[in-house]
């Protein structure tokens, strides 16, 4: 099953992208100001996959992608994929698993692995 992923831009704002079942990134979305904005639309979305719309694009290079509508409102732009049966792929995995898919926050600055420098420290300290 697909997760939905929020994490911080370089300028600070946060987006989120939806993850394929093997971690692949399928679209990012817009920007937002504040982290509770993107966990709001996620479950609109969620909520509201029915009303999705797909505009699918060729571009300059030859890849295909496509732009997520929730109703009139551009929601995401999805990843170049180099055929259109891939992207097709793309759009079944978000109608599929996105209404179930769960939401992971990896937008603060702590290390998710905690101080690893204490931790080395430790275990100098051992071996001595």
């Amino acid at each position: 099953m697909g997760a939905f992923v929020i994490s911080k831009r370089f300028n600070d704002e946060y987006k989120f992208t939806f993850t394929s079942r093997r971690g692949k990134v399928i679209f990012t979305s817009l920007s937002y100001e504040l982290r509770f904005e993107c966990e709001e639309d996620i479950e609109k979305f969620k909520a509201n996959i029915e009303l999705a719309k797909f505009l699918k694009f060729k571009g300059s290079g030859g890849k295909y992608f496509f732009k997520l509508m929730l109703g009139d409102v551009h929601f995401a732009t999805s990843r170049k994929y180099s055929t259109e049966l891939l992207l097709q792929k793309g759009v079944k995995e978000i109608v599929t698993y996105s209404s179930r898919s769960e939401i992971l926050d990896f937008s603060s600055s702590e290390s998710i692995f905690g101080d690893e420098e204490s931790e080395d420290e430790e275990v100098e300290e051992a071996a001595e």
